[in-house]
């Protein structure tokens, strides 16, 4: 099935490693941007980048279900494949990597990449343990049937960016991870593909989490070093908010995710929200 620029879309591992082995021999470097697929701007943005970097580019779309927990939205995540691809298409992605869960996950599988540090456990791995369990080994598998020169992650999942970075520096794996920048709408709201779960009235009220996020940002800009003081403005501000359920306001260390009292170095200022059943998160970083 070939769509414009003769976009190859593989459902088989040996399909993935067939192409990428002949675009090697021929000396291109191949870039990779996992995903869950029902794709939105923030995803094309990857994409864009790493057409921008690499010669070719492998997109996966793949609802990976080990890092699900129960009851969470793993039958109602939404999926468009056929969207998806005209996206991928329209942005210069070479081949689409879609296979289904007995192709990644074999009848019994029993081997999971875990990260055995507190880094986890911090931010969402608070309310979701096994989630980055299951990003690590999806991540981790992708990587051994792609082999990618560098790989592409979005920022808005910042603890998904850095427990990869650790994983792949703990792992030996030879690949670039590059973290590309929270896309948003107009109205300020960082692109989710769960945002579709939200109705008007909700719509408007997840706005407080980026006026959480605006806030925290003018007060470090300000001067405020006081990571207790920002984190009590920021909740604060979601309280005002009667639809909205605070999960977490933390402010980490960016690369080690620990919690952290003062804004020096690099810091990761986080949250996540349930407006209504929707857990959204959000977030921004202080370099140091």
């Amino acid at each position: 099935m070939d769509m414009e620029k003769n976009m190859m879309i593989a459902v088989k591992i040996k399909e993935v490693r067939a192409q990428v082995a002949a675009w090697k021999k021929e000396g291109l470097t191949v870039g990779l941007v996992p995903t869950m697929g029902y794709l939105h701007e923030g995803h094309t943005s990857l994409v864009d980048k790493a057409v921008s970097l690499c010669d070719r580019v492998v997109a996966s779309v793949f609802v990976n279900p080990t890092q699900f927990g129960p009851g969470e939205d793993l039958e109602t995540y939404p999926r468009d494949f056929e969207h998806d691809c005209a996206l991928l298409a329209a942005h210069g992605c070479d081949l689409v990597f879609h296979p289904d869960v007995a192709e990644m996950y074999g009848e019994e599988a029993a081997t999971y990449v875990e990260i055995l540090s507190e880094m986890p456990k911090q931010l969402c791995g608070k309310t979701r343990p096994i989630h980055f369990r299951g990003v690590c080994t999806v991540v981790s598998k992708l990587f051994n049937i792609v082999q990618p020169d560098k790989a592409f992650f979005g920022q808005k999942d910042a603890q998904q960016l850095a427990v990869i970075k650790k994983m792949v520096q703990d792992l030996s794996y030879g690949i670039e991870i590059i973290g590309c920048p929270i896309v948003r709408e107009q109205d300020g709201l960082a692109k989710s593909s769960r945002n579709t779960y939200l109705n008007p009235e909700e719509r408007k009220a997840a706005l407080v989490l980026s006026k959480a996020i605006f806030l925290g940002e003018k007060l470090v800009s300000e001067g405020e070093k006081d990571a207790g003081k920002i984190l009590t403005a920021m909740r604060e501000r979601i309280l005002q908010e009667p639809l909205a359920r605070i999960d977490y306001v933390s402010a980490v260390n960016g690369v080690t995710m620990m919690p952290v009292d003062k804004i020096e170095g690099e810091v990761l200022v986080a949250l996540a929200v349930y407006i209504g059943k929707t857990r959204l998160i959000d977030n921004f970083i202080v370099k140091g």
